[in-house]
């Protein structure tokens, strides 16, 4: 399932993610060498509908077609097969972001490979770069509170979430070998995610080291993912029409990043849904009376708290969550 390469295939720059396929036949890690040998990893297209890692990508290693890169670039270009069908992951597939913690299948065992040969490489710091589905500001997700992956996630962004579910993507697995980041470049369509981690990419790459003076407490914002929000499996549901068991309203990622009230509305339901939403805490354990209301029809939040990647995407919801809820981390260098 996966390629091996030492040098970028001719005219692979050239294509758009649509078209890696023509390539590509799966997914492929290639190894660049570069002046410093311990190398930065980069892992694009995990979700063949975010595109916004392989654009940027594509105009880093086009500006050093000719030149030595300042460091070794291991790259990682995930889904091509449903980046051809602009699709998150295709029926018959896995969720390439959700295959990093072992397992049984030629996913798992394709990235534990990949795992394994960055871990054999000392890789340095590691980028896993993504897209949303809803309006949400550009941000970073660290699994450690190590400064060092907080000085890398700050390059990127002063807002960092730190969570540790899902535990099976890819910055966990990283997490363990260097300090590693997932970024969060909002829309496709917005075009500024591909401009905004080409830079950081690019800073990365000329890094001789992190920072090593401690980061004030006004320079970033950090956020700790609390727990899991989905539908229920059985449950139809709606932004804007009129047949539907579960009604949202149609600017509900309005929400994100918002410090929203104890009280505020969520959704509508149906008389007679009694379960339509499920929500898990950082445990796992099953919490949606503790973070939700049932008021009759209307559902409200029951506390405050901080959505994150609210979609309206509805294939998006039903192949992963409709969001994450948070609070503010009281984080202070040590």
């Amino acid at each position: 399932m996966l390629r091996i390469l030492e040098s970028i295939p001719v005219g692979l720059l050239e294509l758009e993610a649509s078209q890696l396929h023509c390539l590509l036949d799966g997914p492929t890690l290639i190894h660049l060498q570069g002046r410093r040998s311990r190398p930065l990893f980069v892992s694009v297209l995990l979700h063949g509908n975010e595109t916004s890692g392989w654009d940027a990508l594509r105009r880093v290693l086009l500006q050093y077609h000719d030149r030595e890169l300042p460091r070794a670039l291991s790259l990682l270009i995930g889904n091509v097969d449903a980046a051809r069908e602009a699709k998150r992951h295709l029926k018959h597939q896995l969720d390439f972001n959700r295959v990093w913690n072992g397992g049984e299948s030629t996913a798992h065992k394709a990235m534990a490979f990949v795992v394994e040969q960055m871990r054999r490489r000392e890789v340095a710091f590691s980028i896993d770069i993504h897209n949303n589905t809803g309006h949400n500001p550009h941000y970073a997700c660290v699994n450690s509170l190590d400064e060092r992956y907080l000085q890398l996630a700050r390059l990127f962004s002063r807002n960092i979430v730190y969570f540790l579910q899902p535990d099976n993507v890819q910055s966990m697995a990283f997490a363990k070998l260097c300090p590693a980041v997932t970024v969060e470049c909002g829309r496709v369509a917005s075009g500024s995610g591909a401009d905004h981690a080409a830079a950081f990419v690019q800073a990365v790459l000329n890094l001789s080291d992190l920072p090593r003076h401690p980061i004030a407490a006004h320079d970033i914002d950090v956020f700790h993912t609390v727990a899991t929000v989905k539908v229920a499996p059985d449950c139809r549901f709606t932004f804007d029409g009129e047949d539907y068991d579960l009604r949202f309203g149609s600017d509900l990622d309005r929400l994100n990043f918002a410090e929203v009230a104890a009280g505020t509305l969520l959704a509508t339901r149906r008389q007679g849904c009694d379960k339509p939403l499920i929500v898990t805490d950082e445990a796992g354990e099953e919490a949606t009376n503790t973070y939700f209301q049932f008021d009759n029809e209307r559902i409200l939040f029951r506390e405050q708290t901080i959505p994150v990647m609210i979609t309206q995407d509805t294939e998006v919801i039903r192949q992963d969550c409709l969001c994450y809820l948070m609070e503010r981390y009281p984080w202070q260098s040590r």
